[in-house]
């Protein structure tokens, strides 16, 4: 086996960016991952491309401006699986000073050279409709703009694009064990029962919440550089507001939430921030943090928000570079490229948040540009992503040409796979023409022309892949509909 010039550790989505980024640059990439792509850190985000507001408070302009540059940056490449929201922060007379919140905002609107999003305006919440679901003592209250994105398709995505540009992506590949020998790596990697051995230039450990262990553990490269393991921890009830915008909620303990509108007919609130111990893909919202989420929005919404709303619960373990901060609230969403060059070259990855992903692979191929004095320079920016090339205000449009098309699609039918697939639904919807051609009807507009889209162009293994990373249509399908889909998978899924 030749050797590859980049050998890729892990597959979120920073591992999946600068895999990305290095196959459009020229390089032969291999990337690993030991489980599903997106299986950890990655898919358990707020789902939010956001400047980071409440770092101002922690003097991270740089992260902050970086940030909110990339916003415009990404909606531009993936107008399908993001978009701008308008984010309601309510003033709470015990909390921090309205012109201090003001202040914050006057900064964010403008630090990052804002051009397509709308700034900030007050709102009269006893007269706006946002103030509707709140408590009566909330008077007044900030509207800023931020973005969503679909967190686990985002890596999809990425993926896809490097396997375009002939990258080899390995899910389910555990990377073993790896050595230098003269001027490269060799890395054995466990995949379906057997070990292979992987010759690579350079090694990038992007290992998220694996990145130190890997280093000392399956490198036994010695290293005094950590992470530190921070929980975050979200619950997802059932629809708390009717309008379509997103509240940003302050806590007493300095904490902020936020509650977001999710699937059409649910809310998102989230995330804690915890110090984590124990093995990070173990890692569960504990009732604790389910009865802190459920306390902090009942300060804020008039129906109080109890367990018995709850439909889904999720929690990760973001990977952020340990500086020392005495709190979790507190540690840097900043990331480090660490590179060490005592023989074939080792970039470890430290940090890092989904926003900043692009920039990121930027920085890292910078760090390797001697390496590869043949590489082209940077591409990425404004590219578009599988299912990406159309207009950023053109989503509304998609959805109608697939109506009109494939007249057989429910509203929610279209506008999801719209929202999943851009131009390529199109591609899955093929010659159609009743919604019997599509196959077998697995619930919530799950058919089998999806399944066989996922299985053989987006990784797809299991059922879990299908319901709670490539769509969210586990929260629609009810126990028996989620066993035969499984059963499906198995006898359909490749060995």
């Amino acid at each position: 086996m030749e050797p590859v010039d980049l050998f890729v550790i892990g597959g979120g989505v920073n591992g999946c960016g600068i895999a990305r980024d290095a196959a459009g640059r020229g390089l032969s990439v291999t990337l690993a991952e030991m489980g599903d792509l997106a299986s950890a850190t990655s898919s358990a985000s707020t789902k939010l491309f956001h400047g980071g507001l409440r770092y101002l408070e922690y003097y991270e302009f740089r992260l902050v401006r970086e940030a909110l540059i990339e916003r415009e940056t990404l909606l531009r490449a993936m107008p399908h699986i993001s978009w701008p929201m308008r984010f309601v922060l309510p003033l709470h007379k015990k909390m921090r000073p309205g012109w201090l919140i003001r202040l914050g905002l006057f900064i964010y609107d403008h630090l990052g050279g804002r051009k397509i999003l709308p700034g900030t305006r007050t709102l009269d919440l006893t007269r706006d409709p946002a103030g509707k679901p709140l408590k009566p003592f909330l008077k007044r209250a900030f509207e800023y703009s931020d973005c969503w994105v679909e967190d686990s398709r985002l890596v999809v995505l990425n993926a896809r694009d490097a396997e375009a540009k002939g990258a080899k992506i390995l899910t389910r590949a555990k990377v073993v064990g790896a050595r230098r020998e003269a001027d490269l790596w060799h890395v054995e990697v466990e995949r379906d029962g057997q070990t292979e051995t992987h010759r690579a230039r350079v090694l990038v450990n992007a290992g998220g919440p694996w990145v130190s262990r890997i280093i000392t553990g399956t490198l036994g490269v010695p290293s005094t550089e950590g992470v530190r393991l921070v929980r975050g921890s979200h619950i997802v009830t059932k629809r708390l507001f009717d309008h379509d915008r997103c509240y940003f909620f302050q806590g007493a303990d300095g904490r902020i939430i936020f509650a977001i509108p999710y699937e059409t007919d649910f809310t998102l609130i989230g995330t804690t921030d915890q110090d984590h111990q124990g093995e990070p893909g173990e890692a569960r919202c504990s009732e604790a943090e389910q009865d802190y989420l459920c306390a902090f929005a009942s300060e804020y919404f008039a129906r109080p928000v109890t367990r018995a709303d709850i439909v889904w619960t999720y929690s990760g373990v973001r990977p952020l570079y340990d500086d020392g901060a005495k709190s979790a609230t507190a540690a840097t969403r900043d990331y480090v490229l660490s590179l060490n060059t005592e023989g074939a070259p080792l970039l470890s990855v430290f940090g890092g948040k989904i926003t900043t992903h692009r920039r990121l692979a930027e920085h890292a191929m910078a760090k390797l540009a001697p390496f590869f004095p043949r590489a082209s320079g940077p591409w990425t920016a404004g590219k578009p992503l599988p299912g990406g090339d159309f207009p950023v205000l053109g989503f509304d449009d998609l959805v109608a040409g697939l109506r009109r098309d494939y007249p057989f699609l429910s509203a929610f039918h279209a506008r999801r796979l719209a929202r999943a697939y851009g131009t390529e639904a199109r591609m899955i919807l093929g010659a159609a023409k009743t919604a019997s051609d599509l196959g077998r009807d697995f619930g919530a507009t799950l058919t089998e022309a999806e399944l066989l889209w996922l299985i053989h162009r987006e990784y797809a293994r299991s059922a879990e892949d299908v319901l709670w990373r490539r769509t969210k249509l586990g929260l629609r399908l009810s126990a028996d509909q989620q066993a035969a889909l499984a059963a499906w998978m198995t006898e359909e899924v490749p060995a």
